[in-house]
């Protein structure tokens, strides 16, 4: 089968967009869609086990003035960056530990209730949020993680479970789609990396395998 072929059978998996609307309300849509979130991976050589990421993430929580990302076990975050999307401005953003978090005055956080004493946390602070406001902000980090992220022979291999409601994955550059365990909406970015972006509308996590080969020279 050619690659097109394939890339093919991914598009006409995915469901129609009045599907989609349908599974988000039995499925709890809803609740996913308030939290509005999405998140883009770029992966770098698979050598690496690197890939840069950005999510995007709303609070219309009256007085909450940070974000508490949580690192995923196996995973080693690095120059973590965060600005507010609605000013442009930079934001403060410094890391801890879970343990840690009440010693820094975050305590009093329900979300730092539920995080492990040993977990990686990527803090990002911004004003009070007013009454009846909201504030949308975009973390941007590079993980490192050779469990999800390898070179086996020559596939690359990217294995990683997503939660978000909207999750993209890019290619790094001289590598061609050839499998993808859950359908995508596949296409080429302006600089000619394949893209692949997946519609989560269940509750829980969806398993994504995605392998590619290098583009022959």
């Amino acid at each position: 089968m050619t690659r097109l072929a394939c890339l093919g059978l991914l598009l006409a998996a995915l469901p129609a967009a009045g599907q989609q609307d349908e599974a988000a309300r039995v499925f709890g849509g809803a609740e996913r869609a308030h939290q509005d979130r999405e998140i883009v991976y770029f992966l770098q050589q698979p050598e690496t086990h690197a890939f840069d990421l950005y999510h995007d993430y709303t609070e219309s929580r009256p007085g909450v003035d940070r974000y508490l990302n949580v690192v995923r076990t196996g995973s080693n975050a690095s120059n973590p960056s965060a600005r507010n999307l609605g000013t442009g401005e930079t934001l403060t953003v410094e890391t801890s530990k879970g343990a840690e978090l009440p010693k820094k005055g975050h305590g009093d956080d329900k979300d730092a209730e539920e995080i492990a004493a040993d977990a990686e946390v990527v803090i990002a602070h911004f004003p009070p949020v007013p009454p009846g406001g909201s504030v949308r902000i975009r973390i941007a980090e590079t993980y490192t993680d050779p469990k999800s992220y390898r070179l086996d022979g020559d596939d690359l291999v990217f294995d990683r479970t997503f939660g978000r409601p909207r999750n993209a994955v890019v290619l790094p550059t001289g590598w061609y789609l050839t499998a993808s365990s859950i359908p995508a909406l596949v296409s080429e970015t302006s600089d000619g990396r394949i893209r692949l972006d997946f519609v989560n509308p269940r509750p829980d996590e969806i398993a994504v395998l995605i392998k590619a080969r290098r583009r022959p020279h």
